[in-house]
């Protein structure tokens, strides 16, 4: 049978079946006869890849069923333990971040109750009542034999002023005075001499009266002159500029040949007795009494602390006794926490290092005196038997 024969016997066949054939009988015939018609084709032309042939769905046909795949490892597998495994590490995090927090909260705790018992701020200062060394007497500076910020005793001299005019006042006044006291005694030898009389009625009455008045005279003349004296004598220690206590001399100016006038500035000076001035928030000041102690450090000397002691606290804010205090009863007030100023004495200020007005500081003071809970822990392990003296 030739091919074309062939192929119309199958398409009569085709045409016999009857429509109401299953949608997979009338698939099958189909792919048999698109075979077919590729083993014809195949004979007269050169070999070619078979393609799949596309299938459209008719109108109202039901909907062509796809083949599952071909191969099972293509079919996704579901991993039962993976959702569990992830559950367990999850809850695992969870156990280890709360094991990290109690430690964390712990140590909060303890530093909030060490806290609690002390405040502090570093608004705070060296303070000392500094001043200005400057001489009563005016002359030429002989002689300077301290240096800038050297550290003096009390009646350390701090300069000398030319005193030879001051020596030559107090000369003459001496000279007066031993002139008057020459005529105070003859005049009272005068007065006894008249007394004498008197007694003998050899003078009359007042004469000797007369003389008395004259005796008086003399003492008086002799006591101005003794003042005259004690004067030049002043004047003339004042050509000597001593220190009158304990401190550092501060910003010399005094040089040898300088003309100083009276109460011209030669040198400031701080003596040694210096304190803190902590400005403390109103709001600190409830539990804040004279006496408490308070631990300083200096800014300057950070590696050690300074014990002193609560002396005073200012009855009233810093501004209130400036030279222009605020008004707040006048414009738009706004309500702002106040500095009050706390004096604090230092128990045992540095003797090794210099201290001077207005070095920064921090001051704590403690307000609780009760033992915090660090401070309870630390002695328990230091009374433990193998703990370190």
């Amino acid at each position: 049978m030739t091919f074309d024969e062939e192929r119309q016997a199958t398409e009569q066949s085709l045409l016999e079946i009857p429509r109401t054939t299953s949608l997979r009988a009338r698939s099958r015939q189909q792919d048999s006869k698109q075979a077919d018609n590729a083993a014809g084709d195949a004979a007269h032309a050169p070999v070619r890849a078979r393609e799949p042939a596309t299938q459209e769905q008719r109108p109202g046909e039901a909907p062509l069923v796809k083949s599952p795949p071909l191969h099972e490892e293509e079919i996704p597998q579901h991993d039962a333990r993976r959702p569990r495994r992830a559950s367990a590490l999850r809850w695992l995090a969870y156990a280890l971040a709360l094991v990290a927090l109690i430690p964390v909260a712990a140590g909060g705790y303890v530093y909030w109750d060490d806290a609690a018992h002390f405040q502090s701020t570093d608004d705070a200062f060296i303070a000392a009542r500094s001043f200005s060394i400057a001489p009563e007497a005016a002359g030429y500076i002989t002689a300077v034999p301290v240096t800038d910020n050297q550290h003096v005793e009390g009646g350390t001299v701090i300069a000398r002023i030319d005193d030879r005019n001051y020596r030559i006042a107090l000369d003459q006044a001496k000279a007066q005075l031993a002139h008057d006291q020459a005529v105070l005694k003859q005049a009272q030898m005068d007065l006894a001499r008249y007394q004498t009389l008197l007694r003998q009625n050899s003078i009359a009455g007042q004469q000797a009266q007369d003389q008395v008045y004259v005796v008086q005279q003399d003492q008086a003349t002799v006591a101005l002159d003794q003042a005259n004296v004690d004067n030049a004598q002043l004047n003339l220690d004042h050509t000597v500029v001593k220190a009158d206590q304990a401190g550092r001399v501060v910003n010399l100016t005094a040089a040898v040949g300088q003309y100083a006038a009276a109460g011209t500035a030669l040198s400031m000076f701080v003596p040694d007795q210096k304190w803190v001035t902590a400005n403390f928030k109103e709001t600190q000041l409830d539990q804040m009494r004279p006496g408490q102690p308070v631990t300083i450090r200096i800014d300057a000397y950070s590696g050690r602390a300074v014990h002193g002691h609560v002396a005073s606290v200012q009855p009233g804010s810093g501004p209130a006794f400036s030279l222009l205090p605020p008004e707040n009863a006048t414009g738009n007030w706004v309500k702002v926490v106040q500095r009050v100023p706390v004096k604090i004495v230092m128990d045992n200020p540095p003797a090794d290092v210099a201290l001077g007005p207005g070095m920064s500081v921090e001051a704590a003071v403690r307000v609780n005196p009760s033992p915090a809970l660090y401070e309870r822990l630390q002695g328990r392990l230091a009374a433990q038997p193998g703990a370190r003296s």
